[in-house]
């Protein structure tokens, strides 16, 4: 990092940072923990108590606020927001500015290999399962299983991907079945790279 680019920085004392870590211009770090090979875009903002797992992605102008945990190998697009708070408000009920007393922050997890579009905003209280893949603009309020493709507002199972292992074994012209997709929904795999 050339000495210009260090004063578009404020990575705070108490960030705990991975080895091989890359990060853009404008970003602004505190009190998370950023693993191994993680490179971070430009205007990027991580709060205290978000954790980001190695060899991750993060992309251009996303906001992970305190109570997100990202494991490792997951990419998240640009703007992605994320929620911690069920119910947002400026004031506490004697009109004064809210403080930490005043609210509780709800946790989100994302899983492996999981990948959030460009624009989706992730509520508070999910889980995100492995390799799952989010649409770009999606708003997610509930938990998406490993594997699943959903996308919309709010965001819906759209289709299930199956495993590499999965795709060699199984009769490709046979739909993929879920809980939550209807039985007169015929869905196509596709593949997981």
């Amino acid at each position: 990092m050339n000495e210009r680019m260090n004063t578009t920085l404020r990575i705070a004392p108490d960030v705990k940072l991975g080895r091989g870590v890359v990060m853009h211009a404008f970003v602004n770090l505190y009190g998370c923990e950023i693993g191994d090979g993680v490179k971070i875009g430009t205007f990027v903002e991580i709060q205290r108590g978000a954790r980001i797992g190695n060899r991750c992605k993060i992309s251009s102008h996303t906001f992970i606020c305190d109570g997100v945990r990202i494991e490792d190998e997951v990419f998240v697009g640009h703007n992605v927001t994320f929620i911690n708070d069920l119910y947002p408000r400026a004031t506490a009920g004697n009109g004064a500015l809210q403080t930490e007393e005043d609210w509780t922050c709800v946790p989100t997890v994302i899983k492996r290999g999981a990948s959030i579009g460009s624009s989706a905003t992730i509520l508070c209280g999910v889980t995100i399962g492995e390799h799952a893949l989010i649409g770009a603009g999606s708003v997610v309020t509930k938990d998406v299983p490993p594997f699943a493709v959903v996308a919309g507002n709010p965001a819906r199972l759209i289709r299930m991907q199956k495993k590499d292992a999965e795709r060699r074994e199984a009769d490709m012209s046979e739909p993929i079945s879920h809980p939550d997709i209807p039985p007169e929904r015929k869905l196509e795999p596709f593949l997981v790279r």
